[in-house]
């Protein structure tokens, strides 16, 4: 008798331990397999994945110019021509 019961304790086990173990470690390692694949056949292609992941260095960005536009053109030149009033009228005094 005391083997019958060993084996219906088996059994429960086998039912609510092990095979739900099982299919959980089953699940992640079809979730952990088709992620890889994606990351290896898609996802280091495309440039804001590279950039997160750090894969691709950042791109040296060139400074720009202080008198990039039209209004820092315009004001530059009113400077200018301040100053060249400021000095002709230093010199004549």
């Amino acid at each position: 008798m005391a083997g019958g019961g060993l084996a219906a304790a088996w059994e429960l086990a086998v039912v609510f331990l092990i095979r739900p173990l099982l299919a959980v470690v089953f699940v992640f390692t079809l979730i952990l397999l088709s992620w890889y694949v994606a990351w290896r056949t898609v996802l280091v292609h495309v440039p804001l994945v590279q950039e997160i992941a750090g894969l691709r260095p950042k791109k040296a960005t060139k400074p720009k110019p202080a008198n990039r536009g039209r209004f820092s053109k315009f004001y530059q030149s009113q400077a200018e021509a301040a100053a060249q009033r400021n000095s002709k009228s230093e010199g004549s005094s």
